[in-house]
């Protein structure tokens, strides 16, 4: 683990400017506290020895070295305050800009993206996107004390330290042998304890990633759970992971106090051993007292940094252990997206052919060797169609839409689309923003953005209200926004906070249906991921009057179905089968 990991200087604009600034503070700091030392030195100097020789001295003789001595004083109260100022400012667009990258390139790496663990034998620990999701939060807030406390004093050591012993150097030799000695024995203890430290982090964050996906795994199956009654069983794995996530951080904490003791305990010695060293050459009359008093007031400020270092170190570690999971999600290659053309998809037909994917680290091909045609509508009235993807849980019907959608390529196989005269493009090679404009997609669970029902729905687009109303009634949210307090103009928080399942639903199905209002044509392609989930039956009805309606204006209805009615609806019925990798079957029927 490095003090100062350069891809960090790389990959976060704030953290360069504060490195310079922190530099450059450093330097002012360095002539202030010299000049504090010699104002000190010059101001005790000849009132001891004016005080031995029994001579008066009065406060004219001294007092433009004390105005010295508060100059500096003053100067060193402004550093640290403009440190501290602008660290926390720093900490805050660092940590905002690695978090905003993280989760750009874990999009950008699609879906079934896993966040690999800095060590490779524990990369099966978590879940890819539940530790995605608490590295990207709780993890990389853990960088503020490193950037806020620990950078800060690394720099001020680098620059400080060496400056400090250059002066004292010039004062007494002996002294800054002294230092010279046992500077050494500082980093040597602190990287000792920082390779203790720095697992102890590690398994810290591990179990709070492994925390983070429990409880995101218990809130999405919550409602199954609760239907069989089994909500409660849960909570000892949880718990146990808290109690594991505390004996950690106690771990942590009890090498913390120790290792500062050690630091402590061994720069106080270090100072004493500069000072009993002056004090017998003062003594003897070997050194003059104004450069003895100067050398006193620098020995702890040589050693400050370091001490400092070494007390705020563990407070970085976490930090430093979050960043270093940040670049490895973002170090992981891209997948090369295809630069050809989308074309018209009304009236082609989509070829699956053999497209298998493989299921994480389950070791099975969900879907496996798939292989369909799925003819497109003409986007006339009357000419769509609607496609049902069936099969059981775990066989691979979601996978089968992100593969459509583009988002997910296939580990085996290939997706074809065939135009007129049989042409075949492999959609590996489609650019991804025109096919993207083809397809209409509602997942299982929409994603609402916060905002006003009227905007939630509109999703930025033109939308008449005759449009809205007529898209609204076919869904039934007309009857929904009847009952909200404001109406239209109903607040609607992230993800659809203050909605129910079905109302969101209802959202999600009246915005795909306004998909191209206005000018533009609308998507001839309507992917569907399971839309009757966690309805009842009359929402069951409003999401089979839906799919009628885009079948009737000519589009094609791709949908993931479990229930009879949606089986029933459909025009064609595609069966999706698993298997275990290495086993041999036949391939599953169109």
């Amino acid at each position: 683990m490095r003090p100062l990991d350069p891809r960090l200087l790389r990959r976060a604009r704030a953290a360069r400017w504060y490195v310079a600034l922190t530099a450059g503070l450093g330097v002012a700091a360095a002539g202030a506290i010299v000049v504090q030392a010699f104002a000190i030195a010059h101001t005790l100097g000849p009132a001891v020895t004016a005080g031995s020789a029994g001579t008066p001295i009065g406060l004219a003789d001294v007092a433009p070295w004390l105005g010295v001595l508060v100059g500096a004083m003053l100067c060193r109260a402004v550093i640290a305050w403009a440190q501290e100022r602008y660290a926390q400012k720093a900490a805050a667009q660092v940590v905002a800009e690695l978090r905003e990258q993280v989760v750009a390139h874990t999009v950008a790496l699609g879906p079934r993206a896993a966040t690999p663990d800095v060590s490779p034998d524990a990369a099966a620990d978590v879940a890819g996107h539940a530790a995605t999701a608490t590295l990207a939060t709780r993890g990389l807030d853990d960088l503020e004390p490193y950037l806020v406390r620990y950078l800060p004093q690394l720099l001020l050591t680098a620059i400080l330290t060496p400056a400090l012993v250059l002066v004292v150097l010039g004062l007494d030799w002996v002294s800054a042998l002294v230092c010279v000695v046992t500077l050494p024995l500082v980093p040597l203890f602190m990287w000792l304890v920082g390779v203790m430290t720095a697992g102890t982090s590690q398994r810290r964050l591990r179990t709070i990633e492994r925390l983070g996906a429990q409880v995101l795994d218990l809130l999405a199956g919550l409602p199954t759970l609760r239907a069989f009654g089994r909500q409660t069983g849960p909570g000892a794995r949880v718990r146990a992971l808290g109690d594991a996530s505390r004996r950690a951080t106690m771990g942590t904490l009890r090498v913390a106090f120790l290792s500062g003791m050690v630091l402590e305990l061994l720069t106080t010695l270090s100072v004493a051993i500069v000072a009993v060293g002056v004090g017998l050459r003062l003594v003897e009359g070997m050194i003059a007292l104004v450069p003895a008093v100067a050398v006193l007031v620098l020995a702890p400020e040589v050693y400050l940094p370091l001490r400092r270092v070494g007390a705020e170190f563990h407070a970085s570690t976490d930090g430093l252990a979050a960043a270093e999971r940040a670049f490895a999600v973002l170090e992981r290659p891209l997948p090369t997206p295809g630069t050809t053309p989308a074309p018209a998809l009304a009236g082609a037909t989509l070829v699956l052919d053999g497209v298998s994917v493989r299921a994480g680290d389950r070791g099975v091909l969900a879907p496996a060797g798939l292989t369909a045609r799925v003819p497109l509508g003409s986007g006339r009235p009357g000419s769509g169609r609607v496609v049902a993807l069936r099969g059981p849980s775990g066989s691979g019907k979601s996978t089968t839409a992100l593969v459509l959608l583009g988002l997910l390529r296939p580990d085996a196989g290939r997706v074809l689309v065939e135009t007129g005269g049989s042409r075949l493009m492999d959609l590996a090679d489609i650019d991804p923003q025109t096919w993207w404009s083809q397809i209409t997609w509602v997942p299982q669970r929409p994603a609402l953005a916060p905002g006003p029902l009227r905007d939630v729905v509109a999703d930025g687009r033109p939308v008449t209200d005759e449009a809205l109303a007529a898209a609204a009634r076919t869904t039934g949210l007309d009857d929904v926004v009847a009952g909200l307090p404001a109406g239209w103009d109903t607040p609607v928080g992230l993800g659809g906070t203050g909605l129910s399942v079905g109302q969101r639903q209802r959202v999600a199905l009246t915005g795909a249906l306004l998909d191209g209002t206005g000018d533009a044509d609308p998507p001839p392609l309507v992917l569907l991921d399971e839309p009757t989930a966690h309805l009842d039956a009359r929402g069951e009805r409003v999401v089979l009057d839906t799919v009628r309606a885009w079948r009737d204006a000519g589009r094609t209805v791709v949908v993931v179905a479990h229930r009879a009615s949606l089986l029933a609806l459909a025009d064609q019925v595609v069966d999706i089968a698993s298997r275990e990798v290495g086993l041999e079957t036949e391939e599953a029927p169109a």
